[in-house]
């Protein structure tokens, strides 16, 4: 496999710089007995229940614990290691955040350990480049010819290269997803590709291109023409459901700018059934992120003013219940006050229970737990902002180790 190494010989080399040192392990001793005989626990323990321990651990824990001595080096190393973390509690999200507006460089931040590690993407070489992630693989397509596709794992560096998608080279929007199998660790991938209809702004042309990692093969499963809507590069595939957003190209009212079709994955239907699945969005919309939560469709999205529906007056999250939206929160104002002058548009991904929120104007990033229904800011990113035009963005994955591409 292109770029496969054993996970363990990449233990982050700025993760060790942050952590440093191991502190020893305290000597299990009475103070009042210094004859007391020491015993490690470590040595009583078997492998097995060593792995089990270990699998609870956090992903930069568990790197730690490869440092600490030959034996757990060996037993993280393992396959029955890797079995065994891929069964134990999900790892919550980390968030991957671009720090350059011209280079693919950045830092992760780990929510548990409340930390930010500065890590290296392979493949990714610009942070432009449109990304979707799922169950811990993260798919990337060059932003220029877009025919460039790789699927990697950010944590143990595996990455493959895939075949050129079919279809137009060059189109107006993209919008690109995957979906990973939890069992299999199969993916689909999915490209939609949209293009203006020479001399008609009205008519977008639109296919859909799918590609399995079984067969390895792309067919393009979908091409019809839209009216009034065009695709955008906002897509998300939830419980087998391609969902697409999509945007009015004139004629409607302006708090009707946004819309939401679906595609069935599995039934596969090669014509004119995209605009009969459409699902207004709950309010005007100044922009819509889509996202996977526990195969749900939720959506966060900046809720225009009625007046103006282009102005951002602040930022919700749905979830889709057939074909109705419910609201999950709205974010606070002190919140959305936090990140300054925020944009129309911003940066929002999420997957399990977590969802990232980011300006693409400075590096605050802010979470929201959809089980406790929680709004926190990250630990701040160790950077600064350089220049009044520098952007920033991001993505979120989920660290896994025993999922490769």
């Amino acid at each position: 496999m292109e770029g496969e190494t054993s996970w363990i010989s990449h233990c982050f080399d700025d993760i060790t710089r942050e952590i440093g040192e191991f502190d020893s392990f305290s000597e299990l001793s009475d103070e009042g007995n210094k004859e007391t005989s020491v015993v490690s626990v470590d040595l009583i323990l078997p492998d097995d229940l060593l792995e089990r321990i270990l699998a609870y651990l956090p992903i930069a824990s568990i790197f730690r614990a490869g440092c600490v001595c030959k034996r757990w080096h060996e037993v993280v190393s393992s396959g029955r290691f890797l079995w065994n973390s891929a069964h134990v509690l999900p790892q919550k999200p980390w968030y991957y955040m671009f720090t350059s507006s011209n280079e693919a460089i950045g830092y992760a931040y780990d929510p548990i350990l409340r930390k930010w590690y500065g890590i290296e993407l392979p493949c990714i070489r610009a942070p432009n480049w449109f990304i979707a992630s799922s169950r811990g693989l993260v798919c990337s397509m060059d932003n220029d010819s877009r025919s460039e596709l790789c699927v990697c794992n950010p944590i143990t560096k595996q990455w493959k290269k895939l075949e050129e998608p079919p279809g137009l080279r060059f189109s107006d929007y993209s919008a690109l997803a995957i979906s990973t199998n939890r069992m299999s660790h199969g993916y689909t991938i999915s490209i939609v590709k949209s293009k203006q209809v020479p001399g008609n702004f009205f008519q977008w042309d639109i296919s859909i291109h799918l590609y399995d990692s079984e067969t390895m093969i792309w067919v393009t499963s979908l091409a019809e023409v839209l009216t009034g809507w065009r695709a955008g590069d906002e897509s998300v595939i939830c419980g087998g459901v391609l969902y697409l957003l999509i945007y009015s190209t004139g004629g409607g009212a302006p708090e009707n700018r946004h819309g939401l079709i679906a595609y069935n994955l599995s039934t596969r239907s090669s014509h004119g059934l995209l605009i009969k699945s459409f699902v207004p969005v709950p309010c005007p919309l100044t922009c819509g992120r889509l996202m996977n939560l526990k195969e749900k469709l939720v959506m966060v999205g900046g809720i225009g003013k009625p007046d103006r529906p282009d102005i951002i007056k602040g930022i919700g999250i749905w979830v889709l219940n057939g074909k109705e939206w419910q609201e999950v929160a709205r974010m606070p104002h002190k919140f959305f006050q936090g990140f300054g002058e925020l944009d129309d548009v911003f940066a929002s991904s999420g997957t399990d229970d977590l969802i990232y929120i980011q300006s693409y104007g400075a590096p605050a990033l802010l979470t929201f737990d959809m089980n406790q229904r929680q709004w926190k800011w990250s630990q701040k990113c160790p950077v600064t902002k350089r220049f009044p035009l520098q952007l920033f963005t991001g993505f979120c994955f989920e660290p896994r180790l025993e999922v490769a591409p």
